[in-house]
């Protein structure tokens, strides 16, 4: 019998009542049987559902433990979403691009504000000139970007949606190699933010994004809809 989410939503109040924190060893498996009066298997399988939420953590041979519960897994259940809604897969992803854009068009004018460190513009730099042949360097530039504001949510929702991104943009057909471009967009929300100008950064980052909505405008007309119907601005 399949146990329902009340059974692991109290071994979630569990883990808040007693002050445990990622890292700290959980009750063992007879004690929360004890503690919940739940069966052995009821407990097993809740404990495997947190544990796919990486609320906890199962290291064989040594017990279960409070886990970090980052945001990694959510990118499986984006991909899917948008692979799984095949007639409409180019607006599950301008849905995910627009929540992205929003994000970081908001961020990087308060980073722009704020002042970057004159070694960390340099290490932006050399992310830049990697692009043309190092494909992770376009996902280090956007992580080391607001790597300063403090907000490690804010971090692992940038990495969850350009790693969902790149692992679904198949279905906007292939892309047209555009190095240049993409390296010019990232140097003009560079240099913006060399001279703390938080107007040109947010928009250098909304420029940025003007070939993926092309793109996904592009798609939209291949698979029957218009920009219009997908509320992509700009591309008339």
């Amino acid at each position: 019998m399949r146990v329902g989410p009340a059974l692991e939503e109290r071994i979630v109040e569990v883990i808040h009542e007693r002050g445990l924190v990622p890292g700290m060893t959980m009750p063992t498996e007879p004690q929360l049987m004890e503690l919940l009066g739940a069966s052995r298997n009821s407990v097993r399988e809740a404990i495997r559902a947190l544990q796919a939420l990486g609320i906890v953590e199962i290291r064989h041979g040594y017990g279960t433990f409070v886990g970090e519960a980052s945001l990694t897994g959510l990118s499986t259940s984006l991909a899917f979403r948008v692979r799984s809604r095949a007639a409409d897969g180019v607006r599950a992803i301008q849905d995910l691009v627009e929540v992205r854009e929003l994000l970081e068009t908001g961020l990087i004018g308060r980073v722009a504000a704020d002042g970057v460190s004159a070694t960390r513009l340099d290490e932006l730099d050399r992310l830049i000139a990697a692009m043309g042949d190092d494909k992770g360097a376009d996902r280090a530039f956007h992580a080391l970007l607001y790597d300063g504001c403090g907000n490690e949510l804010v971090l692992q929702l940038i990495g969850l949606f350009w790693d969902t991104y790149h692992d679904v943009e198949h279905v906007l057909g292939e892309p047209v190699e555009r190095t240049e471009a993409i390296v010019a967009n990232h140097r003009r929300i560079v240099a913006a933010l060399r001279d703390r100008d938080a107007d040109a950064a947010e928009e250098a980052m909304r420029r940025h994004f003007d070939d993926v909505r092309r793109r996904i405008a592009q798609a939209a007309l291949i698979n029957g809809a218009s920009a219009d119907e997908l509320g992509v601005p700009g591309l008339g």
